[in-house]
């Protein structure tokens, strides 16, 4: 009997056995996943893993607070600027839904702010007040070859009278002498009077050099029969007399190409108190991609950009006012691709690093060098690797910024190329002779890679993909901390969010760092399905997060001019090592130029610590700065805010 119930136990055995491993062979690989994922949340999870590598988290906001976040700034306030305008939607741009948003990642409140522009793909710098100037954006999206009906370009508009300049209001009709075609203006024109020029020797009268406007046409009706093929003269209908003698346009090919974005002349100023837009004068030329630098004397370069009807703007760069809020063009006119890196020196010249979000010339103004503004003097620096490959790249000033040592990071070929880089660049300017070296490699070709400088002095490095807007399913799920002392990447926790076009990062008060945007071409690795905008936002909380203890700061002036101390406390003075100023960051298409860390003389006097601002004005430009102290275990405070005057 009891044999018999042992051989029945012994059959179930074997049949349940048969069952598992039958449901284990047809299951297998999603057993397989599903272990190896529970397995990998409990190593990531582990207390000695996350003071070893930091640890990611997914912040998902409401669905009525979430857009496609193109730009981040992080406010004086501690808030964060949200900002997507058309969110590189058309659909959004037609029916003028631009979004804001301000979140506090401390309190986890998301707040719409109304928006007054499409401020897709403009530019942004902080203040010396506080508020970040907002200027250009978009006018017009680009339609792709086969999607134009109508044959169209640019018109220059020829005003040869010495007498007065003349202006054409938008629909008006220009038709050539040679093939009879008609063309119609989109936007209103003022083209200026011509200049008399005369012999400077002899005084005589040579020739009035024409007043030139630019202008964006379009045919009249649909179809390929109205494209021209060649220049054309123009004449203007409804002029007379003189003003039809003297005013008249000059076409190239007007064609069925595809037609780039169009950028806005409208600029802004955000009060990150009042948390609204304040309009201020507009640019003198419109700017879709352009980059916003401030000035040794505190004014706000502006360059590069897409225009009014879709050119690189022409080298016709200006700057802004903050006390008058008006806008001038600078003397000489220098040519960059969109969003070049430009960052202001100790000497009050400008070093671009050759950094650019895309469009413009593949063999104007890529040269990285040293720019004097004021005489338009350009010093090219040589010994770029990979030179060819230098869109999507990004650039940071490696920390502290007294050293004066710039990284610039991957990149990739002109255009939607497949070629990218996994070099980085180091370039010390405070040499006699500046040259790039190449530093550590990635372990990927790298295009939008997204750096943030750390208050320990390291750098995170983080994302994007290898191929262009992540085609292929290329995005890089991969971080790594950059340590200038020893020019070495040491891998930390990997992200969980894949980040490529229209992404950034940008420093907290906390010492987190939070990653936004991401805007792939396609949505799977055939490229045949498109891709969806990344909503998400994500935090890594860096290893010196996750340490024993952490210094506090308090106290202290909340102004501290040039060359002058405050004094705050900290029960941890005894064991502080670094002060750290950190400028807060604008974020977009791999571009920051704001960002830079500033090291601090201190003296430390039983819980109190002395810290001294430098004194050098294009170091530390006015505006408002994150103060942090580190122990000796490389551990930051939370960040105080001041502000240099």
């Amino acid at each position: 009997m009891n044999d018999r119930a042992g051989r029945r136990r012994a059959r179930r055995l074997a049949i349940g056995t048969a069952v598992v491993l039958a449901l284990a062979g047809m299951n297998g690989p999603w057993l397989y996943r599903f272990g190896t994922a529970k397995y990998h949340q409990y190593q990531i999870n582990k207390p000695e893993y996350k003071a070893a590598n930091g640890k990611w988290e997914i912040v998902r906001f409401p669905k009525e607070y979430r857009q496609n976040t193109i730009h981040a700034a992080l406010l004086r306030t501690g808030k964060v600027l949200l900002v997507a305008g058309s969110g590189n939607n058309q659909d959004n741009f037609d029916a003028k839904r631009f979004d804001t948003r301000i979140w506090d990642p401390v309190k986890g409140t998301i707040k719409k702010v109304p928006t007054p522009s499409d401020l897709f793909c403009t530019g942004h710098t902080q203040l010396a007040n506080g508020n970040l100037l907002i200027a250009g954006g978009t006018k017009r999206y680009e339609k792709l070859k086969g999607d134009v009906t109508k044959a169209g370009g640019l018109m220059i508009v020829h005003n040869e009278n010495p007498d007065k300049p003349i202006t054409l209001p938008a629909g008006t009709t220009f038709t050539g002498k040679e093939g009879g075609k008609t063309f119609v203006s989109k936007d209103p024109v003022v083209v200026e009077r011509a200049t008399k020029v005369f012999d400077k020797k002899t005084g005589k009268f040579l020739r009035n050099d024409p007043g030139l406007g630019r202008i964006y046409v379009e045919a009249q009706k649909s179809g390929r029969k109205y494209e021209t093929g060649t220049q054309d003269n123009y004449r203007i209908r409804g002029l007379t007399g003189a003003d039809a003698r003297n005013t008249y346009g000059i076409a190239q090919k007007l064609a069925l190409d595809k037609k780039d974005f169009q950028g806005i002349r409208d600029a802004f100023e955000f009060d990150p108190v009042a948390e609204k837009y304040i309009k201020v004068d507009p640019m003198k030329e419109a700017r879709w991609y352009p980059t916003l630098t401030t000035l040794s004397d505190g004014k706000i370069l502006s360059v590069s950009g897409l225009d009014d009807i879709g050119q690189l703007v022409p080298g016709k760069n200006e700057v802004f006012d903050p006390k008058t809020k008006k806008w001038t063009y600078t003397p000489k006119i220098r040519q960059f691709p969109t969003y070049p890196a430009l960052f202001l020196m100790q000497n009050g010249k400008i070093f671009y690093s050759g950094s650019n979000a895309g469009y413009g010339p593949d063999n104007v103004g890529r040269d990285p060098g040293i720019w004097d503004v004021a005489s338009n003097r350009f010093t090219k620096i040589p010994g770029l690797s990979d030179a060819k490959e230098m869109e999507t790249s990004g650039t940071v000033l490696l920390p502290p910024a007294q050293d004066e040592k710039f990284m610039v990071i991957g990149g990739g070929g002109v255009g939607e190329s497949a070629q990218s880089s996994n070099r980085t660049r180091i370039v010390d300017l405070k040499a006699d002779s500046p040259r790039f070296v190449d530093g550590p490699t990635l372990e990927k070709g790298t295009r939008y890679p997204q750096a943030s400088i750390l208050p320990d002095d390291s750098v995170l490095v983080s994302g994007g993909s290898e191929d262009y807007r992540g085609r292929g399913n290329s995005n890089i799920l991969q971080a790594r901390l950059y340590h200038p002392d020893t020019n070495t990447f040491e891998s930390v926790a990997d992200p969980l969010v894949g980040r490529n076009y229209h992404s950034g990062s940008l420093l907290l008060p906390d010492g987190r760092v939070m990653f936004f945007g991401s805007d792939s071409l396609y949505g799977d690795a055939a490229n045949t399905k498109p891709g969806v905008f990344e909503q998400r936002i994500e935090i890594y909380t860096p290893p010196y997060l996750y340490r024993d203890s952490r210094p506090s700061l308090s106290g202290g002036p909340q102004t501290i001019a040039r060359g002058a101390s405050g004094t705050f406390t900290s029960p941890q003075a005894s064991v502080i090592k670094k002060v750290r100023l950190i400028r807060p960051s604008a974020s977009t298409h791999v571009t920051d130029v704001d960002q830079r860390s500033i090291e601090m003389k201190f003296t430390v006097s039983g819980d109190q610590v002395k810290v001294t601002m430098p004194q050098n004005k294009n170091l530390v430009q006015s505006g408002w700065y994150m103060l942090f102290v580190d122990d000796d275990q490389g551990t930051p405070s939370k960040a105080q805010w001041v502000r240099v005057p």
